[in-house]
């Protein structure tokens, strides 16, 4: 289905660090208890001083070049360095061949030797990573070995296996590492010697805890680029709180805004503060490694997830700051034109109609038959529209209400007037025009066989993006990703025994 469109999916990218030093105790961090956990850093000697990188570890840090061809020339580089990389990986699951996007070679991906190392949990941090492993970047999550990120058993399963999760955790390798264990942070600190990316969503002052903090993982990877998500940012009084997205759609203004005007706030059924906040994180990921091309470092993204809903809401902040005016819940309807709303059809079903243009308002009370509205003198802006909506709805209401979904929609096409069906999930997979776009795609899954979710939001020409595989078993890549950083296999069972990984 709509191999063709499938096929053009995909996004340009650029190459990103910096950030300033952190002081002795920031963040909350007791300068004795960093001590301690430098002390039992395998990186430092007794002192706190870092030993020579790589002895006894079999690790070798990589210093890039300030500014020698970006993320292209240090991606080649790695590719030498670590064979084994997704698109290698066993039964074909990395491969662009015979997985229905209309082929292609991975190597021409955007991202394609960009290596992201994901820490996240849940939904805004993951969702960031996997938009940038649907370009061709190299997404490792990490994840604890004894408590698996809460995701996996979220929502609906399928004989035991978490169906959200095959979206969160799409082109991504899973391994497994205890990172409050100093062992464990060390292994981290390897595997970000020669990253691209670090993306993370703990609480503010936790990663310091660990001795993770971007000023230590700067000293090994001056080049790193660091996506701190958190409900509220990394400073201020609210910054410690546990925050989630629920509580970013009601503090942004979006419940307060969303419902029945004689009706509680709303909040939305699905995590829609969290996927606005990981479109926003991909996209300054994408500004830091762009940056980090020209000036040879990284830097610290600080993403509060109050934040990017806030920016999708309109201009309620220069309105308040101008006028004084406070957006009131309006139900389906809007204060900026009219008709505008959900309308019930004879066989029980629902139309959507939209009247943003003049134009579009004119062609919907012609077709309604009330074609002398259009002399009306409020009639003429949005605005007064609005003001008249009650009669607006009730005489397309009338007329929608005698006819079949389908009936409403061809005599509105017909019309050139503004009208979509009220879908769910069944009349999406249904529909010719996403069939079209190939916006649903079959995934190959090593539990479930074949798994239909949304391909890839958008289609680039040139550098399609690809979903290659569905989320893996938890840690089913531990041992391939830490033997690609030189640890033996008597090495990684041993550190399995003791809980590291």
């Amino acid at each position: 289905m709509g191999r063709v469109a499938a096929a053009h999916r995909g996004r340009v990218a650029g190459g990103g660090r910096g950030g300033p030093a952190r002081p002795p105790g920031a963040a909350g961090v007791e300068p004795d208890r960093e001590r301690a956990h430098r002390r039992a850093d395998p990186f430092r000697d007794p002192q706190g001083r870092r030993r020579v990188p790589g002895r006894g570890l079999g690790l070798v840090l990589r210093r890039w070049p300030a500014a020698a061809g970006g993320v292209g020339e240090v991606a080649a580089h790695r590719r030498r360095s670590h064979p084994l990389r997704p698109d290698r990986l066993p039964g074909g699951c990395g491969s662009r061949a015979g997985v229905g996007t209309g082929g292609g070679d991975a190597v021409s991906a955007p991202l394609h030797g960009v290596k992201v190392v994901d820490l996240a949990t849940l939904f805004a941090g993951p969702l960031a990573a996997a938009f940038l492993g649907d370009f061709g970047a190299d997404v490792i999550k990490v994840e604890h070995p004894a408590k698996p990120d809460p995701s996996r058993g979220h929502g609906p399963a399928k004989d035991g296996v978490g169906l959200w999760w095959k979206v969160l955790g799409r082109n991504k390798r899973t391994v497994t590492c205890n990172l409050s264990d100093p062992e464990g942070a060390a292994l981290l600190r390897r595997l970000l010697a020669d990253a691209d990316v670090l993306v993370e969503n703990f609480r503010p002052g936790t990663l310091e805890r660990w001795g993770l903090g971007p000023a230590e993982l700067h000293e090994v990877n001056p080049r790193l680029v660091i996506a701190r998500i958190s409900g509220f940012g990394q400073v201020g009084p609210y910054a410690r709180r546990p925050g989630f997205g629920t509580l970013a759609e009601a503090m942004s203004g979006f419940a307060a805004a969303t419902g029945e005007p004689d009706g509680p706030p709303t909040l939305p059924p699905f995590g829609l503060a969290d996927s606005v906040t990981a479109l926003a994180a991909a996209y300054a990921v994408m500004l830091a490694l762009r940056t980090r091309d020209a000036s040879g470092v990284g830097q610290v993204v600080d993403l509060a997830i109050i934040e990017p809903i806030m920016a999708m809401l309109g201009p309620q902040i220069t309105w308040y700051d101008q006028l004084g005016y406070i957006q009131p819940r309006l139900g389906n309807r809007s204060n900026n034109n009219a008709p505008r709303n959900t309308y019930r059809c004879a066989d029980g079903r629902w139309v959507a109609i939209s009247t943003s243009a003049q134009s579009i308002a004119e062609r919907v009370v012609r077709l309604v038959g009330r074609p002398e509205l259009v002399d009306e003198r409020w009639f003429a802006t949005g605005s007064g529209r609005a003001a008249h909506a009650d009669e607006l709805d009730a005489a397309v209401g009338a007329w929608v209400a005698q006819r079949d979904r389908d009936e409403v929609v061809a005599a509105f096409e017909a019309a050139q007037a503004a009208v979509a069906p009220v879908y769910d999930v069944r009349d999406i997979l249904a529909d010719p025009q996403y069939a079209a776009l190939g916006t649903v795609r079959s995934v190959p899954d090593e539990e479930l066989g074949q798994v239909r979710m949304q391909n890839v939001p958008f289609r680039l020409s040139e550098t399609p993006g690809e979903i290659r595989h569905a989320g893996r078993r938890h840690g089913q890549d531990t041992e391939a990703v830490f033997a690609e950083l030189g640890l033996s296999a008597d090495e990684l069972a041993e550190l399995r025994a003791r809980g590291v990984i």
